[in-house]
């Protein structure tokens, strides 16, 4: 029996791990813009926290993976290699705007396509495309102006867990558990939170996904003659990656993303099947289908520009405590803040006026 190339196997770990996030997204309704949405729209923060513990659950794991020495955080590019600040937050904002429009974000796009979505299927292919030209057609030259990766006198510059291993001594892996313990603590503040069993196991689900991609491309695809590069999950650039291996499947090699996307879908389909909540849905009229489409645009620019999306910056890159992550989280919340209260109120004006009192009076 011929041997899986690394790449093989980073496709098949990702296709597992995917299938985990796809089953995250549905039963545990995992989505970043929903998290948004509760909070913004009714001051419900209990989403957000589920997101903010995966996050700690995912940072203690990957620290945990590298103070054993099987994976070296330093070597993933949000680290290793990181865009400009500028590039982060531009890109971070556009993409929350695009988030808006669709209704979900790109690895929310997969889910539902995996419950019959048929409009996500347009918002994935133009948001596919859209991010392959940024990464490498008409789109490069712009995104290039904004992002190109900012060296920094040492790789670990760039993290904040190794920024506090070269001031104090401490080591990277004491800070990052240190750190994701407190944000843990944080968010588990909440008794209504720690009384949401669905709401803490699909964290800490996705969190040890998180973590298991860093397991599978740093131990599992690990070839010293034919390296694989250390990532995890992220739907912006496999996107479009996954739309072009499909055409060009012989000239085209298999790896983690490609894999991961398939994962979602596949593992959403099966758990919206099980539910009994598989239904055909299209757009409503050619209003919702130029939301889709802009939405899907915006969000490829923007994910690849910012060097990942909800799911890239905000979980991957935040498990590495890579200094990208609370940035791009920043941007994508106030770009679709931006965006829902557009769609919900016509203007983002009024719902400004409640920080400033004085602007009601005639």
């Amino acid at each position: 029996m011929e041997e899986l190339s690394p790449g093989a196997i980073a496709a098949l770990c990702g296709l597992l791990g995917g299938a985990v996030l796809g089953f995250a997204a549905r039963w545990g309704r995992f989505c970043t813009l929903g998290a948004i949405e509760d909070n913004v729209l009714a001051g419900n923060t209990l989403r957000l926290r589920m997101w903010g513990l995966a996050i700690a659950i995912g940072t203690m794991a990957s620290f945990a993976l590298h103070g054993a020495g099987l994976i070296d955080l330093t070597r993933t590019f949000y680290i290793a290699a990181p865009t400009t600040l500028l590039a982060t937050l531009v890109g971070s904002v556009i993409f929350g705007l695009g988030m808006s429009l669709t209704g979900t974000c790109g690895f929310g796009t997969l889910a539902r396509i995996g419950g019959g979505d048929l409009k996500s299927i347009v918002t994935f292919l133009v948001m596919g495309i859209t991010a392959y030209a940024t990464m490498r057609g008409a789109g490069a030259y712009l995104r290039l102006g904004l992002g190109v990766p900012a060296r920094t006198g040492e790789p670990e510059d760039a993290g904040f867990a190794f920024v506090i291993e070269r001031m104090t001594g401490l080591s990277a892996t004491a800070a990052g558990l240190m750190i994701a313990a407190l944000f843990a603590v944080f968010c588990l503040s909440s008794r209504a939170f720690r009384h949401s069993g669905r709401l803490l196991l699909t964290a800490v689900m996705v969190g040890l996904t998180i973590a298991f991609g860093w397991y599978a491309t740093g131990v599992l695809a690990a070839d010293p003659f034919e390296p694989y590069p250390l990532e995890s999950f992220t739907f912006s650039a496999p996107l479009g990656e996954a739309i072009i291996y499909v055409m060009t499947m012989t000239g085209a090699s298999l790896k983690f993303g490609i894999g991961a996307v398939a994962g979602v879908i596949i593992g959403a389909a099966a758990t919206t099947l099980v539910q009994r909540h598989f239904r055909w849905e299209a757009c409503d009229d050619a209003r919702e289908m130029r939301r889709q489409m802009l939405g899907g645009m915006l969000m490829g620019f923007g994910g690849v520009t910012a060097y990942g999306c909800t799911v890239g910056q905000g979980l991957t890159a935040a498990s590495a405590l890579a200094y990208s992550a609370p940035l791009a989280l920043l941007g994508i919340y106030a770009g679709a803040w931006i965006g829902l209260h557009a769609l919900v109120h016509g203007s983002v004006i009024e719902p400004l006026k409640q920080f400033w009192p004085s602007a009601n009076r005639p």
